[in-house]
């Protein structure tokens, strides 16, 4: 049987590193204190540790509340006479303020715990929906922006479950996170819709906002300071934004590789995802219930993927195998999407899409934790969303020139060319 870092090299060699990985602490760990089952709680004829249910309904609170709002922000715009290219602004702020903000946050969380880095994350969303609610003038909407800099609880129920879980079922872990989080992007726009509807888009604001106040207080509850089972020394004493932690993060045996392919199949969809809303209104004259429906449709692919495809895919085919056709998928399916003319097209070629962004995503996610020590998870998470951030802080521009300049259908062509060089990267690199 191969050992925990005989297999770690293993991969890393299959992702294109030496195999000299050693971690980059390497003091001693002290223990301690962990979750025992006595952390357990039973449902029916199931058991399930009360950190990961509570993060898990954290994650689904925190779904529904950003998709509420993502959902009713182009009207709000609209509403406030923003035009497209000023709400593609609106977008970049968000994505660069995260971008700043992700990999100081996964820091934050490695040397504090999961506890305080979940409840930073719902402390800024409280107060960005907060202002959104009370926002008249594009100067409020941008304000909104500014306290979404840590609002990455994602990320941080992403750190809790890969400390918590064994390295084998990460990839699993990680997708069902994905599940919850779908459900709440399932009811999230649903949600938005009824109430911009009925009341206002500043109610779906607050709404939003008395959610994220929720999360803050079930966190404190239920989730413990410390999450890892064991703490480093260098982890607990060194400063939270280190360039030369963050480098030497980066240059670890395959985690640059892996970053790269984030990057590059990342882009179109990110452009994709910066105009959906305002394609949806203004190409297929979506009201903002029927826009709801349509992004709670994607929720439910996406559900389903990441909670219960991944971890059969994972269990049946290796990592590698899993990208390169996942890669090999979307490069048809950024195709189709380009002859897309009407919605019910656009609900079924957003199928394939999801299958296979779902599963990329997720792979790359959990491939990421373990080029490192278990020490710098939460870091290496970090950088993972500071690409994400990084993607959307250019999308915005990008998909607004495209719109205006080529049309919807040049959306499916960005991605059908980027994700046919990301295809034969990963075939020639990952070649067996």
């Amino acid at each position: 049987m191969e050992t925990r870092s005989s297999a770690r090299r293993k991969r890393l060699n299959e992702m294109g590193g030496n195999g000299d990985f050693t971690p980059e602490t390497s003091e001693k760990n002290t223990s301690v204190p962990h979750l025992t089952s006595t952390s357990d709680i039973a449902i029916g004829k199931w058991r399930f540790n009360k950190v990961i249910l509570s993060t898990h309904f954290n994650i689904f609170l925190y779904a529904t509340c950003f998709w509420i709002q993502i959902g009713t922000l182009p009207y709000l715009t609209k509403k406030l006479g923003v035009d497209p290219v000023f709400f593609g602004y609106l977008q970049t702020t968000f994505a660069v303020v995260q971008l700043c903000g992700g990999p100081v946050y996964g820091r934050f969380g490695d040397m504090f715990g999961g506890r305080a880095a979940m409840a930073l994350a719902f402390a800024c969303a409280s107060v960005s929906y907060f202002v959104l609610g009370i926002a008249d003038t594009f100067f409020w909407l941008f304000l909104s922006r500014l306290p979404s800099v840590f609002m990455h609880a994602m990320q941080g129920g992403q750190m809790i479950v890969t400390d918590l879980g064994e390295e084998g079922q990460r990839a699993d872990a990680l997708g069902k996170l994905g599940l919850s989080y779908g459900v709440g992007m399932v009811i999230g726009p649903f949600l938005g819709g009824l109430v911009t509807k009925f009341f206002s888009e500043q109610t779906a604001a607050f709404v939003a906002c008395i959610g994220s106040v929720l999360s803050i207080g079930v966190v404190w509850v239920f989730v413990p300071q410390r999450t890892k089972k064991s703490q480093g020394k260098e982890s607990s004493g060194s400063a939270v934004f280190s360039l030369k932690k963050i480098l030497a993060l980066v240059t670890a045996p395959g985690a640059g590789f892996l970053l790269f392919i984030r990057m590059l199949a990342g882009l179109p969809i990110g452009v994709f995802q910066s105009m959906f809303s305002v394609f949806a209104m203004e190409t297929f004259k979506l009201p903002a219930e029927q826009n709801g429906y349509l992004l709670s449709y994607v929720g439910v692919l996406t559900m389903i993927v990441q909670g219960l495809g991944v971890g059969i895919l994972t269990k049946k085919f290796s990592e590698n195998d899993i990208l390169k056709w996942s890669s090999f998928l979307l490069v048809w399916s950024y195709l189709a999407l380009a002859f897309v003319t009407d919605v019910f097209q656009l609900c079924v070629v957003m199928a394939p899409l999801v299958v296979g962004l779902a599963s990329s995503n997720i792979v790359v996610s959990s491939a990421l934790t373990k080029t490192v020590s278990d020490q710098d998870t939460g870091a290496m998470l970090g950088l993972n969303m500071a690409v994400n951030s990084l993607i959307r802080t250019i999308s915005p521009t990008v998909g607004g020139f495209l719109l205006k300049s080529y049309g919807f259908q040049s959306f499916g062509y960005l991605g059908f060319v980027m994700l046919g060089i990301s295809t034969i990267i990963l075939f020639i690199k990952l070649r067996q």
